[in-house]
């Protein structure tokens, strides 16, 4: 069964979520009024009205309540700008209940029924008395949620070892599975330092290329493999996926590399090829 939605963001590099535009004409980059599981929020229109199927929706379509009014702006504003002292006094709160967490957030919902504190701790955090303080200092439904490292990046942001901004924070709107198979796939160092971003995690990135070594690897002999050449038949010491080429012994004239165009005929071998492949 089809259905009509338009796609919502909440934050600038956030995850999209579907809503039925409840017979409201919308335009990308539109502000609107919804009533998620937090509560009400504002956000922002960043995929027009389409169909999709039933399959794609993830839980209950929710209806679009309104297109944001200049109040609702400006609350919105106001919430954002009021952060910056409830995160301050909240850290006080923290020190005195002598509590092992990092702050590194807090979002006010639209209609301010609801703060929203997000930190990152080592393991489980009892924090029972500190909700009843901070409900006592801002007098509104508190709630505390614990999020993960990479989240905990995407929240403080930073620079890559790339020398670029996080990709979490430009973006990244979801995090994706990344495999320490697939930095072996592309054989990158195993160095945790080396294929590690600023959240401790494996690098995003190394995802992003994962489809492509896997596609190019297809016209590759594997390492071990017996190779027929313009010189004679070789032995398959190494490839480079990049560039579509490899590296061979033969009893004549040694190690000698060749692009895969130039090989004539490949005897596959079936041993482990996870270490011969070359950057």
């Amino acid at each position: 069964m089809a259905n009509t939605v338009v796609g919502i963001r909440f934050k600038p590099v956030g995850k999209k979520y579907y809503f039925d535009p409840n017979n409201i004409e919308l335009e990308q980059y539109d502000k609107v009024v919804v009533e998620t599981v937090r509560g009400i929020e504002l956000g922002e229109v960043i995929e027009e009205q389409k169909e999709i199927d039933d399959s794609e929706i993830i839980s209950t379509l929710k209806p679009i309540l309104r297109k944001a009014t200049n109040k609702d702006l400006m609350d919105h504003y106001q919430n954002e700008k009021d952060i910056e002292g409830v995160l301050e006094r909240t850290h006080v709160h923290v020190t005195k209940n002598e509590l092992e967490m990092k702050l590194l957030g807090a979002e006010y919902t639209l209609d301010r029924s609801k703060l929203i504190i997000y930190f990152n701790a080592e393991g489980r955090v009892d924090f029972r008395e500190l909700v009843k303080d901070l409900a006592n200092e801002f007098h509104l439904r508190i709630e505390l949620r614990q999020v993960g490292t990479r989240d905990g990046a995407k929240f403080l942001g930073g620079i890559g070892p790339c020398g670029y901004l996080l990709c979490c924070t430009t973006f990244l709107g979801d995090f994706e599975t990344v495999s320490i198979r697939m930095a072996k796939n592309q054989n990158l160092s195993l160095n945790p330092n080396n294929i590690s971003g600023l959240c401790g995690k494996l690098l995003c990135c190394i995802r992003y290329e994962n489809d492509t070594y896997n596609e190019y690897k297809q016209s590759l002999p594997k390492v071990g493999s017996e190779v027929e050449t313009v010189d004679g038949y070789a032995k398959v010491l190494a490839v480079n996926v990049i560039n579509q080429s490899v590296r061979v012994i033969t009893q004549e004239d040694g190690v000698k590399s060749y692009d895969v165009e130039e090989l004539l005929t490949i005897k596959e071998y079936d041993g482990d090829d996870s270490n011969g492949y070359e950057e």
